[in-house]
């Protein structure tokens, strides 16, 4: 009897939100079975996989261009590495290879983290697709802009990365300088060009993470606020751990950088609150 109610009840209700725009659609989607979702994932998955794959391939085929640009924080500090000129052709900074295939495996691995790092507005836009059934139509509303700002602050923190990256690797190679001869290989090189520019972008999406919190009610910004204190310590802790390289420099970036998004992140929330 109380289950015909509220079919009585509701009926109505969805007959109003067909009218307005298809809400019955949502509500079919909010109450997909676990298989239902589970072959959503796997389809957004390889979605995902293959714009990684088609994006790889396409830098693979610019390589060379891409080793240039990467190589643009060497030249102030090689002479450090090689004082009698031997690594170099003309302006081009060459590095060590150690085996027959290093060149074309270093050229794929720098290619893949380039076709990751350029296929992460559609990772951005399948994972909110799969996130947004369990949302409401308020919060729905929200995913155009979030996946703009996700994509935005990633590059801005590969931007910001790429900037001071010269830096560290200053300090790193001239530190025991007058002890020690560095032969730099070209694998450990782009090892720490590609875990250093990716701890920057990751680090740039904590205004993303939080505001995405706050839209869900989970977290404000006077909880931030009265919790600061602790949530940078946590931040600057985490600053000493997330960046590849053993240099002083690094933490204290990527910790200025937490501080400012932190901010950034409660007065986005203020305004959306708003």
């Amino acid at each position: 009897m109380a289950a015909s109610n509220v079919r009585e009840q509701s009926a109505p209700d969805l007959v109003d939100e067909t009218l307005l725009g298809g809400e019955d659609d949502e509500e079919a989607g909010a109450t997909m079975s676990l298989v239902d979702h589970l072959e959503e994932l796997r389809r957004r998955l390889i979605f995902c996989v293959i714009a990684v794959v088609v994006l790889t391939i396409l830098s693979f085929v610019f390589w060379q261009q891409i080793f240039g640009f990467l190589l643009t924080p060497l030249p102030a500090a090689v002479n450090r590495i090689d004082p009698l000129n031997l690594h170099h052709a003309g302006s081009q900074t060459r590095l060590v290879v150690t085996d027959i295939g290093g060149p074309f495996l270093i050229a794929l691995k720098v290619s893949l983290a380039m076709g990751i790092a350029l296929a992460s507005p559609v990772v951005l836009y399948e994972l909110w697709g799969f996130l947004s059934p369990a949302l409401t139509r308020k919060e729905r509303r929200y995913a155009l802009p979030f996946t703009g700002l996700g994509v935005g602050l990633f590059i801005a923190g590969l931007v910001v990365g790429f900037v001071v990256l010269r830096y560290p690797v200053d300090w790193l190679v001239s530190f025991g300088s007058s002890r020690f001869d560095l032969l730099l290989t070209a694998d450990s090189y782009f090892t720490f060009i590609a875990y250093f520019l990716l701890a920057f972008g990751i680090v740039f999406e904590l205004p993303l993470v939080i505001t995405f919190l706050g839209v869900v009610g989970i977290v404000n910004s006077k909880m931030l606020i009265e919790k600061q204190m602790y949530i940078l310590f946590g931040l600057w802790f985490a600053a000493c751990f997330i960046t590849p390289g053993a240099d002083p420099y690094s933490p204290v970036i990527i910790g200025a950088a937490f501080t400012i998004l932190f901010y950034l992140s409660v007065l986005l929330l203020r305004v959306l609150r708003k």
